[in-house]
């Protein structure tokens, strides 16, 4: 779709607003792409196209956004205090995008005929917004109020996410200066699943990069736990995924875990949790390694339990296999167990998927995870379509049914949403919800998914995110993408763990300096 910007009365180049834009535009209309011709036609005519105007007045400055499609156009407008104009860069930059949004989604539900379940939102933590607002003293209601009045969030998402924002205010009154939160990856996988876009190889045509990764990741490890302990700092929560860590043999992961234990400062760590996503992968002797090593919780991802949807995924194991592997499991780590599930796979119904929840439910986890189905790109399903009897995607409506039946069916059942997110092309625009039993919050999900506390990466594909809460500053540092990668460039890991540790102890002097020391 042709997008152009009025020259006059920009703060800056238009060029500047380009990603709001496109973060709309891929939200009401996810088949388009944006072009920016370099000629701004006087009106729209016959073109199918976005036209974006920003006035100043006396008091009232005002950002209009008209949308023409298929013949027919609609008008938004967003209007906002001229002397916010006169503000820092920064400043200006977010109000000018949110009045851009706000109008552009005002003429693009006109054109659709319908608002959207999470309104004007595009960013991928939508819980951040009611949980800084009742940090700035706001009830839950109003915060509730704020996201509909403000963003035109549905009622029932608008709720949704004040639920999970009181779980991600419970998990941060609970964490200290001098905590950091750890993730460890495994790159590797079975096979590799049809809907995934992660950074993972297949073992079987990888092999011969296991061994040396193993070797690798316990030497960073190591690194990690010198810098750590050098600084007086300490894990607060763990959480080993990829790829898929059981992919690994016993003796790989016992290699793995004995490192993290004899490095890394794990004594105040509360909760460590290892991805044993794939119950191809799960072996008795493979989660005695883990429970010997104080792992206190595991994920089984079934995805689906219809035998003819993991077909058409690609994935390598039957439902019945999910089934003797939470057998298993229970042996070694009763119901602490996490279950992925997701809405809206090829082949799927919503029959099947009521079926694939009430199974998972007799099997009785600590937690379970309700992702709605993103087309991401790099995986199979984008590059080559579904390779099941039916290449039909669920249409949104029925996405939409299935986690209306999830949503029912797992509080009937006790459990109750503390954390969520959204990603990029996901069916109907909906989102990814974490429901728990009460008392097994999964606390790292929640520390990563609202970005609340440093979180130290390490192994290939891993982005450290060093936060500072009190600047409301994030900064990423990325290991090398690919085990082979990972395994060239220790220069550069290395030199990334050095400044992790140095922020994260500048954060703990500054605290401690602080007449009111918080995070």
């Amino acid at each position: 779709m042709k997008i152009w910007f009025t020259e006059h009365n920009w703060p800056w180049k238009p060029e500047r607003y380009r990603f709001p834009t496109e973060q709309m535009l891929l939200t009401l209309f996810p088949g388009e792409r944006p072009e920016y011709p370099d000629v701004i036609p006087k009106d729209l005519g016959g073109e199918r196209g976005v036209m974006i105007a920003l006035s100043r007045g006396a008091k009232k400055a005002s950002v209009s956004v008209l949308v023409k499609l298929d013949g027919q156009y609609r008008n938004g407008v967003a209007r906002f205090p001229s002397e916010q104009l006169d503000e820092p860069d920064e400043a200006v930059y977010h109000t000018v995008s949110h009045a851009l949004k706000q109008a552009f989604y005002q003429a693009g539900t006109a054109l659709l005929g319908h608002e959207l379940p999470w309104g004007s939102l595009t960013g991928v933590r939508p819980v951040k917004l009611p949980t800084r607002a009742m940090l700035a003293g706001k009830t839950a209601k109003q915060a509730e109020r704020e996201l509909r009045k403000e963003y035109h969030v549905s009622a029932p998402r608008a709720a949704l996410a004040v639920e999970c924002a009181k779980a991600a205010l419970d998990v941060k009154r609970e964490l200290e200066p001098d905590g950091l939160a750890l993730y460890i990856g495994v790159p590797f996988c079975p096979t590799r699943c049809a809907y995934c876009s992660f950074i993972s190889a297949d073992v079987k045509r990888s092999l011969a990069l296991v061994e040396p990764y193993v070797e690798a990741l316990c030497r960073e490890i190591e690194l990690a736990g010198n810098l750590l302990r050098e600084r007086g700092l300490h894990i607060g929560s763990a959480y080993m995924g990829g790829g898929t860590p059981t992919t690994l043999s016993a003796e790989q992961l016992h290699k793995v875990l004995s490192a993290v234990e004899n490095f890394l400062p794990m004594e105040r760590c509360s909760e460590f949790t290892v991805e044993a996503g794939r119950p191809d992968t799960i072996t008795a002797n493979k989660l005695e390694t883990l429970k010997a090593h104080g792992i206190h919780r595991i994920s089984i991802n079934p995805q689906s339990m219809e035998d003819g949807v993991l077909c058409a995924m690609g994935r390598a194991h039957t439902a019945a296999q999910i089934v003797e592997a939470m057998e298993l499991a229970g042996r070694h780590f009763g119901g602490m167990v996490n279950m992925d599930l997701i809405a809206g796979l090829p082949t799927d119904t919503l029959e099947g998927f009521g079926r694939t929840l009430e199974k998972v439910l007799d099997m009785d986890p600590a937690n379970i995870t309700v992702h709605t189905l993103a087309l991401k790109k790099g995986s199979k399903l984008i590059e080559e379509g579904p390779t099941g009897a039916s290449g039909d995607l669920c249409a949104p409506e029925t996405v939409e049914a299935m986690l209306e039946v999830a949503s029912e069916r797992l509080r009937r059942a006790g459990y109750a949403p503390y954390y969520l997110y959204r990603q990029k092309y996901m069916s109907g625009s909906f989102e990814n919800v974490g429901w728990t039993k009460p008392g097994a919050v999964c606390a790292y999900n929640i520390v990563m998914m609202e970005e609340l506390q440093t979180v130290l990466s390490l192994g290939a594909g891993g982005i450290t995110k060093l936060v500072d809460l009190g600047e409301r500053k994030i900064v990423r540092l990325n290991n090398p993408k690919y085990a082979k990668e990972y395994l060239e460039n220790w220069d550069k890991i290395a030199a990334a763990k050095q400044t992790a540790a140095d922020f994260q102890a500048e954060l703990v002097r500054r605290d401690g300096e602080s007449e009111n020391p918080s995070l």
